[in-house]
């Protein structure tokens, strides 16, 4: 394809992400493109950035054209569901957000998805040197243990904007750390499959003015492995690593500080990787997706089980 006609429903930080990489990968490769925005309110500023490179701006449903080859979900989590039904007719494939949905339980047949199409659900976790060397470099079968933690203080996400407005704040639109921060499973079932068995504790321990959950700590059990999954709104150390412990060696591999730090034998290997670098790999991967170049590994199927772990505390 020479040409993608793309929309994007929803630019809150990660839309306006995705329309800048979208626009710099189609344009390294060649290919010519238009993206449009859809959205519900016409009166949001958008910055110049941003506005050069969108085409159209839609806030009817029934002006919206009915020939993308790709809409790109990216509003509120709570949405998602509702907003893929109405406009898989307008589209041959999608780009959806993470989490899949704020319901584990929702019909995937109601969609009425197209068969030709493709529907990837974002996972860009997946795409970092750090996970990327867990999964081609070190032998996972000799496992013996993970411990996971990502801990960081939700009033510094976005800077400038009031953290009790956000999404993240309200159990209702879809936040709370125990989907908010899905990203952890998604990559502990990338690097190790499906759980066995999940035990989860969650709630409401610090004095954020949220009504969502703050702390969400899973036990995983494995054929051959536990895995411990500590995740909170509080902590004032940004932290997020998974810790590998086997026979030979305890490996540290920080996503935060996009290093791999082997503790017995003392060698640390740094990727000196920034957010929009792997923001911006699964762009590309996603494009190649569409054009059959590679296997769609995140449909929404298996977005929906990752889901039902994280949410549910079930495997």
């Amino acid at each position: 394809m020479n040409h993608y006609k793309i929309a994007i429903i929803g630019l809150g930080s990660i839309g306006s992400r995705h329309l800048l990489n979208i626009a710099k990968v189609l344009s390294e490769k060649n290919i010519t493109y238009s993206i449009d925005l859809i959205r519900s309110n016409k009166g949001k500023g958008i910055n110049e950035e941003l506005k050069e490179l969108i085409d159209k701006v839609y806030c009817s449903y029934e002006d919206v054209p009915k020939d993308y080859d790709v809409i790109f979900i990216t509003n509120p989590t709570h949405l998602h569901y509702e907003t893929i039904k109405q406009y898989v007719p307008n589209t041959k494939h999608m780009f959806i957000e993470k989490p899949v949905f704020d319901d584990a339980n929702k019909s995937i047949k109601n969609l009425s998805l197209k068969r030709s199409g493709i529907y990837y659900i974002a996972c860009p976790l997946r795409y970092t040197n750090v996970i990327q060397y867990l999964k081609n470099e070190v032998d996972l079968s000799k496992v013996y243990s993970v411990r996971v933690i990502c801990s960081s203080y939700l009033p510094d996400w976005r800077p400038g904007v009031d953290y009790r407005n956000t999404y993240s704040a309200h159990l209702e639109e879809g936040g709370g750390v125990s989907i908010d921060l899905i990203h952890e499973w998604d990559y502990i079932n990338y690097l190790f499959g499906k759980p066995k068995e999940v035990y989860n504790l969650r709630g409401k321990y610090s004095d954020l003015e949220i009504d969502s959950d703050d702390l969400s700590v899973y036990i995983a059990k494995y054929p051959k492995m536990l895995a411990e999954v500590h995740l909170d709104y509080f902590g004032r150390n940004n932290m997020r690593e998974i810790q590998l412990f086997t026979k030979e060696d305890t490996i540290i591999a920080d996503i935060a500080n996009s290093e791999i730090r082997y503790m017995n034998n003392n060698k640390v290997i740094s990727f000196k990787e920034e957010r929009n670098d792997f923001q911006r790999k699964e762009i590309e991967y996603f494009f190649d997706v569409i054009k059959n170049k590679k296997e769609n590994q995140n449909d929404i199927r298996t977005a929906i089980n990752t889901l039902k772990i994280a949410k549910e505390g079930k495997s």
